[in-house]
Order: C-alpha cells, then structure tokens, then sequence
C-alpha cells in the first residue's frame, strides 16, 4: 500500500518561496508517475504539476510553469515542489498523487494513491 506524506506548507509573503515535500514509501515507484495538485476553498482540486518518476519529462499547469518545479529524490523516495514568486492565488491545501503507471496525466481521476494534503497561504 501507497503511503505519501507531504509536509513544508506555511505562511508567506507574496513574492515569497516554499518548498513542499512529499514522502513516499510502501512500494518501489520508479514505475510509477508522481504529481502535485491543490485545492482552494470552494474550487475543484487542479493540477499543478506532474513526472514520470523513471523519466526526465515534467508537465506544469500554464497558471504555475517558470515559477514551480517538480523534482524527486530517489534515495529519500520524496519527490518534491519548489514555489518561487509565490502569488496569493496560489493559496491551497497542496497535495501529492502518485499513479502505479509511468504515463503520467494532469487528472486527478488518473491517480489512485494520495497525501493528506498541507497548507499553503500566500499573503497580499
């Protein structure tokens, strides 16, 4: 079974950078696809951002790309969110997915295993 644990959500000025991380374990996931999603008050969960945990590729939503980057650690089994210039649109409970399948989707539906999510507000 799929455990994710993300954690390094916070307060933060707009302008301002987190780095979230999400800790994995129950599986070895290099067949597997990792992705980042979010989820604001009454607003339907987004994609953020999303690998192939065996490949080199990264998908970025357009209203996060030049600004977020996804990145993995593979002897820590974390994969990882770095938020720079953040804007108070990007306020959100964060969350990490993770698909047993290296094709990865911007889709929520597409990802079985999930995180219990961590905060993140940007302030104006």
């Amino acid at each position: 079974q799929v455990q994710l644990v993300e954690s390094g959500g916070g307060l933060v000025q707009a302008g301002g950078s987190l780095r979230l991380s999400c800790k994995a374990s129950g599986r070895t996931f290099s067949s597997y696809a990792m992705g980042w999603f979010r989820q604001a008050p009454g607003k339907e969960r987004e994609f953020v951002a999303t690998f192939s945990w065996s490949g080199a590729s990264t998908y970025y939503a357009e209203s996060v790309k030049g600004r977020f980057t996804i990145s993995k650690d593979n002897a820590k089994n974390t994969v990882y969110l770095q938020m720079n210039s953040l804007k108070p649109e990007d306020t959100a409970v964060y969350y990490c997915a993770a698909r047993s399948n290296p094709t990865w989707y911007a889709s929520s539906r597409e990802y079985a295993s999930w995180g219990q999510g961590t905060q993140v507000t940007v302030s104006s």
